[in-house]
């Protein structure tokens, strides 16, 4: 089935159930795309640090080629990372992901961090993750986010991006971008899951006219294979969820889904199974009742996962 689309507050159309390629391995990236453009996604949520656009890109390029889908019919959606925040750097990595994926625009650009760490030379490592010398080492580097915007900016003019955004920002940051943004962020992208509700950043989004993306939709499953999940419990296993899921007929996996979906915001899960693949998409074509939304909210312990002070002190976005 087909996802529904959000309208950002340009015009542009974006689907609300896209495919998130975080820990999609090199190997296997390429069939993965092409499996899930076949099963229907048309929504691609990618970034510099995950280290697979030419993969992905080759995914995209085998479905085209096979007829399964015009460029036009996919909303590619990256991210440009810490180290490149300056704004002839912003402009760099844009023209190095395009070229990675094969393609002449995103249809999404976002700011991954609002943090900005030392340029690292895409030539000496690509990507260069968090450390400037790859050894563990942080560097912070002095351009103000107004910079990187400008940028941005810049990019989306050119029409290169048919929408900007930002992630994991926090209130404060999103209202200061605010004045001085020529063009306000199309779509905000943060962790989201019922241990981590963050309503009052949604309502103002909400207010903005900033469309929302969860990722993590799953809460400590997304993070287990990495050993992040601080032995908190499956929110499959949640009483709440499963009780909702076997009154609808429907997996824990797509409830979880759907507590994000009813309320607005698109989720960007992953899956290399093909079962799987068409569970997820099939993610808002049933209601769960206010009673579930409220009490799946309730699981709200604001347990964040992804969290840069951890590896810095000086990186406390959160804080």
């Amino acid at each position: 089935m087909a996802s529904p689309v959000l309208e950002l507050n340009n015009g542009v159309k974006m689907p609300q159930v896209g495919f998130g390629l975080w820990k999609v391995t090199k190997s296997t990236c390429a069939d993965t795309v092409y499996n899930a453009i076949k099963a229907g996604y048309r929504l691609f949520d990618g970034a510099a640090d995950y280290g697979n656009e030419k993969e992905c890109g080759e995914g995209v390029a085998r479905a085209i080629k096979d007829g399964l889908v015009k460029r036009e019919e996919l909303f590619i959606t990256t991210k440009v990372w810490n180290t490149n925040h300056a704004k002839a750097h912003v402009h760099q990595s844009l023209s190095k992901q395009l070229s990675l994926w094969g393609i002449e625009y995103f249809d999404l650009y976002l700011i991954h961090f609002p943090i900005a760490l030392a340029y690292v030379d895409p030539a000496e490592r690509y990507p260069p993750e968090w450390s400037v010398d790859g050894k563990g080492k942080i560097e912070v580097e002095d351009s103000p986010i107004r910079e990187t915007w400008e940028a941005m900016e810049e990019i989306y003019e050119s029409g290169k991006a048919k929408a900007i955004g930002i992630s994991n920002f926090a209130g404060s940051l999103i209202l200061d971008l605010f004045r001085y943004a020529k063009i306000k962020p199309a779509v905000l992208q943060i962790e989201h899951h019922p241990l981590l509700t963050q309503e009052n950043l949604i309502a103002l989004a909400s207010a903005l006219n900033i469309k929302v993306t969860a990722y993590s939709s799953f809460g400590p499953q997304s993070f287990e294979e990495l050993n992040m999940a601080r032995g908190i419990k499956p929110l499959f296993e949640e009483e709440v969820v499963r009780k909702a899921a076997e009154r609808a007929g429907r997996t824990p996996a797509q409830v979880l889904l759907r507590w994000a979906t009813q309320r607005g915001l698109a989720v960007i899960p992953k899956s290399n199974s093909p079962h799987r693949l068409a569970e997820n998409l099939s993610t808002t074509n049933f209601d769960l009742t206010e009673d579930e939304l409220e009490a799946i909210s309730g699981l709200n312990r604001n347990v964040r996962f992804n969290n840069p002070a951890e590896i810095d002190i000086r990186l406390s976005i959160f804080a």
